[in-house]
Order: structure tokens, then C-alpha cells, then sequence
């Protein structure tokens, strides 16, 4: 057999070069092999995809409007969610010939019915010519935001037409052998809803319904009855010439049983389209989704628990700030009375630990990597929020919250760097590289092995909650060519700019006090943990129902404006309890305040992430391992990031406080 060209050039150059050319050629040879393998991995990863589908395209008569699906998975459950497809559904539409007969049989229209009949049925059919040139299951491109959602968009066979109204038509006919009938029984039986789009609006329904299902033993040979929906209704509105709403609804009325899975079903799946005028603004579109029929009711109470949350804080600041004032008062009265004859014997309470109250704290590199990540995220959030309520980050667009997270934490990094580093500095520390990478690492390491636990079941069960290569490729990117650089910039410019002078308004003494053991039980740092995480938490609890509402069902969430309103007051309810706290543990002559202030602060926190237990069993229908894995897992995030977030604020308020109150003292 004849050799290939490419093996008889590599057979003549190993024969005719140098020990040194071989070694080259061999390496070149191993080059080209390791670049096909890459672009044969690279064709079968990378598939040509559509072009995704603007919002606000603006129609000529009759012209094409696209369907876009997205994904199944059961109600309950909105993590878990698989493509669209994996459901056997039409990939492709009936022909005219077919549809021509499935449109007289439904219609009934025999051969020797009326002239006037058979006149309206045939123009009905040649004024909406098919086409058949939609192809189902091909994906659409998508933005970060939508795949980190989750969304898996492709195209569908639907054929629509702007204004065009059908009565009805065949999207295929298929006959569901035993494997597709167990798999649709199934589906139904789990509660499964799929999601669409037109022009971006989203439009859902339910795969099938159950009848006469024992609430006990389920399904009864016999007696209940599984239903297929193989009819949709697209209902869409119009403003001249855009679309401005749009839902699908599934008739009871055109449901295939499909209980008996031992005998292969024929189904015909159908669709209708209906067109009506709407005065709703492009704009505005959004608007509509908080009074649909699929999605939970409106949260009827939510301005009167902002109410009730301001009237608590306001109230509960009020409290601390005049039993603080007074007390200070007392103190500072009482302590500048004293002549220096009588100030030994009557010093007490949290002057006499002046000289160890600036004694700075164990651990001090994972201590300003605390306060420096939760600073930097603390005003991450505050950009998000007021970009969101600004309108600068559409907060309708699917995942634009989570891709602005993203990006805005990368971005904030070189501020988280500098706090710590220069902290860092100001307790006289050594090592501000160590300190600068713990920081570049604290929140993003705990996030990537609960991404790792998270996609790793989300791969095993198959679903589109497992980010695909190519969204985690961009991520990585993002952080380590935006993000490290970030923070390694900050920790160079507080190295070089920034005060690296503490000004502690009292000296330190080079031996520790030693500090009180025998403190009532009131006064313990167990109750201090639990009234400082349990207060806060309390002016956020109604508002919290609602964020969980969006962010672990299918709620829209949009009253962000309530939301900043919500996260400042909690900012300002922990920093007051975390001032009143370190009072009382310095009044008891306890001077190791730093982490104890941290902590305090940040056990919020801790309440969050017990409450999400509370919510996930009596307050949603979440079950399974792949949702409990996504709900308990990144919400240990969330809870770590408002930790780390309430910690620094409230330890900030604290260094400002011990700052004020021992520089108004007269101490030796």
C-alpha cells in the first residue's frame, strides 16, 4: 500500500538530519498531532450556534416571528431544570400534505359536505402556506448571564407570523412507543413545566396533568389517569408593530391519555396562534409577568414590612444611641472628676484596660483579609443595587444580576486589597504578600468548591444547571486576568500610599492583662453571638421571604429600590448592636474585641443560612438531591458573604468607637 505524502516527508527527514533535527522534527510532528486533537475537541464542543434572537425587533406584515425553548424540569424545583428536547417533543414540523390532513379531520370535513365548507377550509389552508424550513433542538448563542442561569435556548419548528391568526395547525404526528410514554409519565408525575420565548418574554406551562390521584398511595390501577397536553395556545399582543406580551396556554380539551405505557400512543401535536391589540409600552412589557396565572400571586404586604422594618430599626437605633449617651456621659463625667491622687483606686470598668485594648488581634493576616473582602463586597452590593435601580442593569434580562455580580466583584477587588493591606500594615505587619493573596482567595475559594460539589451532581443528573466549558472558561478568565491583577495592584498601593501609622490614642503595655473569668451568664459570649445576629436579622426577616421568593422560585423580582432601602438598614441595626456589645465587653474588662466584634457583627449571617433551612421545608416544594445540593450549597455562600459583609461593617463602627471613646480619657 502506498504510504501519505506527510509519512514519506517524516521518513526522509528522520533519515537525513542531524540527531538535534530529528529531536526538532519529532517535536513539530507532536505539534501538529496535539493541535488536531485540540480542534477535533474544539468542533464537537463549539458547535455553530444561531444568532440569538434581539428583543424589540420591529415586524412587517406577516412576518417571521421565532419561538425559542428553553428548558423543562419540575415546578417545585427551578434549579433543576433539563433542555427542552430531552422530552420528546417535535424537532421538526408536519408538511403541507400531512397538515392538509390532519386540518380536515379536525374540522371534520367529509367529501360530501358543502361547496361553502370546502371553499372556506381551502382558502384557510392556502393563506398560511408552511414552510417547514424551522429546524428544532439547534442551540442560540446566549449571554454570561443567562447561561450561568441555567437557560439552554434553541430553536423550535414553530412557524408564526406576525398578525397572522391560526386556528389551528399539525406541528407533527408521532406515535410514543413504551420508552418516550415512561419518560412523559413520568414528567407529569414530577409536576413539569417547559419555558419558552418570543422577543424574549418568557411563557410557560405545564407538560400534563394527573386526574383522580390518591394524595396517599399516588397513582391507582384504575382509577387515576395521566394526561398529555399536545396542544399550545400562543397568545401574543401587539403596540404597531412590536410584540409587547405574550403566554401559552395548553387545552384540557385536546389531552391524550397516556396512562397505560405497555401500548404505543399516537399523539398529534398541534398549535394555535391568536393576536390582539395591546396598549402596553415596548417598555413596560416586563410589567404584566407579576399578575400571571403560572407565577405566585403579588406580594400584597410588601410595603407594609418595610414599613415595619424601618419602624424597628429606627426604634431600636434610638434605643442604643440614648442608653450609650447616657452611659458614656456618666462614665466621662465620672472619670474626668477624678484627681490623679484617687485615680488608682478608682479606676475600673473599660478605662482600666487602656493599655491593652489596641493589643492587635491572633491571626492578623486572616483577620484583615476578613475585614478587606467583606468591605470589598459590601460595596459590590451597593454598585449592584443602585446600577439595578438605575436601570443601568436590566433587571429582566435572565442572569444579568448574577453576570453583574460577577463582574463588579472582579472589578472591586483592588478595594478589598487595599483595606486589608493596609490594616495589615497599621499592626505593624511583615508579610503583605501573604496577606494580599489570603485576601485574593477567601471568598472565591469557598465559592469554587461549592461550584465543583454543585456541578458535579448537575452533570451526573444531566441537567442545564451544570455551566457549560465555555462559561466557565470565561469566569476563570475574567478573575484571573482582571481580578488578580486588581488585587495585586491595591496591595502595592497601600504598601506605598497608604498611612501605615495605627494613631492608637493610648500606648500599649507590653504584658496582657489578664482578663475576668467569672461573667454572668447574660454576659457571655454565646448570648452576645446570639442577640447580635438574632436583632438584625429580625428588621430583614419579612423581606427576606420575598428574595428567597425570586431567587429560589420562579418570582420576578424587581423592587429594588426596597432592597437598597432594606441591605442599608441592616448595615446600620448591626453596626449600632455591634457598638453596645463592645461595650458591655469592655465594661466587663475584656480586652480582646477585634474578632469578637467581627464575629458578632457577621452573625446575621449564621441566621440566614438557619432560616434558609426553615424555608426550604415549610415554605417551599423544593425536594431531590440535585436541588437540595444547589439550595444548601451556594446559600452557604450567601450566608458566608453577609458574614464576611456585616463583620467588617460593624467592626469599622467599633475601631471608630474605641478610637473616640479612649481619646476623650485622661490615661497614663
Amino acid at each position: 500500500a502506498k504510504r501519505p505524502p506527510i509519512i514519506k516527508i517524516l521518513s526522509l527527514v528522520s533519515k537525513r538530519t542531524a540527531p538535534k533535527r530529528t529531536m526538532r522534527a519529532s517535536s513539530i510532528l507532536s505539534l501538529l498531532l496535539w493541535s488536531s486533537a485540540i480542534s477535533t475537541a474544539s468542533a464537537g464542543l463549539f458547535k455553530k450556534k444561531h444568532r440569538r434572537q434581539k428583543a424589540g425587533t420591529k415586524y412587517e406584515p406577516h412576518g417571521e416571528v421565532h419561538v425559542v425553548v428553553n428548558k423543562v424540569g419540575p415546578f417545585n424545583n427551578p434549579t433543576e431544570t433539563y433542555r427542552y428536547y430531552s422530552l420528546p417533543f417535535c424537532r421538526t414540523h408536519a408538511d403541507e400534505s400531512t397538515h392538509k390532513e390532519a386540518y380536515e379531520e379536525e374540522r371534520n370535513i367529509a367529501l360530501e359536505s358543502d361547496e361553502e365548507e370546502e371553499e372556506e377550509s381551502a382558502s384557510y389552508l392556502r393563506k398560511l402556506e408552511i414552510k417547514g424550513n424551522r429546524i428544532g433542538a439547534e442551540r442560540h448563542k446566549q449571554r454570561l448571564g443567562e447561561s450561568i442561569v441555567g437557560d439552554r435556548r434553541e430553536t423550535s419548528p414553530y412557524e408564526l407570523s406576525f398578525k397572522d391568526d391560526i386556528e389551528w395547525r399539525l406541528l407533527c404526528k408521532t406515535t410514543l412507543d413504551k420508552h418516550d410514554l415512561i419518560q412523559l409519565k413520568e414528567a407529569i408525575h414530577n409536576n413539569y413545566f417547559f419555558e419558552m420565548f418570543i422577543e424574549d418574554l418568557p411563557m410557560w406551562g405545564y407538560v400534563g396533568d394527573i386526574e383522580d390521584e390518591d394524595e396517599i398511595l399516588g397513582e391507582v390501577e384504575g382509577q387515576s389517569h395521566t394526561y398529555l397536553f399536545p396542544h399550545l395556545h400562543f397568545k401574543l399582543g401587539y403596540n404597531k408593530n412590536q410584540i409587547v406580551s405574550a403566554a401559552v396556554t395548553t387545552e384540557r380539551d385536546r389531552r391524550v391519555d397516556i396512562t397505560n405505557v405497555n401500548k404505543p400512543t399516537p399523539v398529534q401535536f398541534s398549535y394555535s396562534v391568536e393576536y390582539f391589540e395591546d396598549d402596553l409600552p415596548w417598555r413596560m412589557r416586563m410589567t404584566r409577568y407579576a399578575d400571571s396565572r403560572f407565577l405566585p400571586g403579588s406580594f400584597e404586604i410588601h410595603w407594609l414590612s418595610i414599613i415595619n422594618s424601618f419602624v424597628l430599626v429606627l426604634l431600636l437605633t434610638a434605643f442604643l444611641t440614648i442608653i450609650l449617651m447616657r452611659v458614656l456621659k456618666n462614665d466621662f463625667s465620672r472619670y474626668m472628676e477624678i484627681d490623679d491622687s484617687s485615680m488608682e483606686e478608682e479606676e475600673s470598668g473599660w478605662k482600666l484596660i487602656h493599655g491593652d485594648v489596641f493589643r492587635f488581634p491572633q491571626f492578623p493576616v486572616l483577620f484583615c483579609a476578613s475585614v478587606g473582602t467583606g468591605v470589598q463586597l459590601t460595596i459590590a452590593t451597593l454598585l449592584l443595587l443602585g446600577l439595578a435601580l438605575t436601570g443601568m442593569i436590566s433587571t429582566t434580562r435572565r442572569g444579568s444580576i448574577l453576570a453583574g455580580m460577577v463582574i463588579l466583584y472582579c472589578l472591586t477587588t483592588t478595594v478589598g486589597a487595599y483595606i486589608s493591606t493596609r490594616l495589615y500594615f497599621q499592626m505593624n505587619g511583615k508579610n503583605w504578600v501573604r496577606c494580599v493573596l489570603f485576601t485574593a482567595g477567601l471568598f472565591p475559594v469557598p465559592t469554587s468548591f461549592v461550584f465543583m460539589w454543585v456541578n458535579t451532581v448537575a452533570l451526573f443528573h444531566g441537567s442545564t444547571s451544570a455551566l457549560p466549558f465555555s462559561t466557565i472558561f470565561t469566569i476563570g478568565a475574567i478573575f484571573a486576568l482582571v481580578a488578580l491583577p486588581l488585587t495585586v495592584l491595591g496591595g502595592i498601593v497601600a504598601k506605598n500610599y497608604a498611612n501605615h501609622d495605627f494613631n492608637a490614642p493610648t500606648r500599649t503595655t507590653k504584658v496582657a492583662r489578664e482578663i475576668p473569668t467569672e461573667v454572668p451568664w447574660y454576659r457571655s459570649r454565646f448570648v452576645q453571638m446570639v442577640v447580635s445576629g438574632f436583632l438584625p436579622f429580625s428588621a430583614i426577616y419579612i423581606e427576606l421571604h420575598y428574595i428567597f421568593a425570586s431567587m429560589w422560585g420562579h418570582q420576578i423580582y424587581t423592587l429594588f429600590g426596597i432592597l437598597l432601602f432594606a441591605f442599608v438598614l441592616l448595615l446600620i441595626v448591626t453596626s449600632f448592636i455591634s457598638v453596645a456589645l463592645l461595650y458591655f465587653q469592655l465594661a466587663r474588662e475584656d480586652h480582646r474585641w477585634w474578632w469578637s466584634t467581627f464575629i458578632n457583627s457577621g452573625m446575621t449571617g449564621l441566621f440566614i443560612y438557619a432560616y434558609s433551612f426553615f424555608y426550604y421545608f415549610h415554605r417551599s416544594g423544593m425536594t431531590g438531591m440535585l436541588q437540595s445540593s444547589f439550595y444548601f450549597g451556594y446559600m452557604s455562600i450567601v450566608s458566608f458573604g453577609f458574614f464576611l459583609m456585616l463583620g467588617s461593617c460593624g467592626f469599622h463602627f467599633s475601631l471608630l468607637f474605641v478610637k473616640h471613646i479612649y481619646s476623650r480619657v485622661k490615661c497614663d
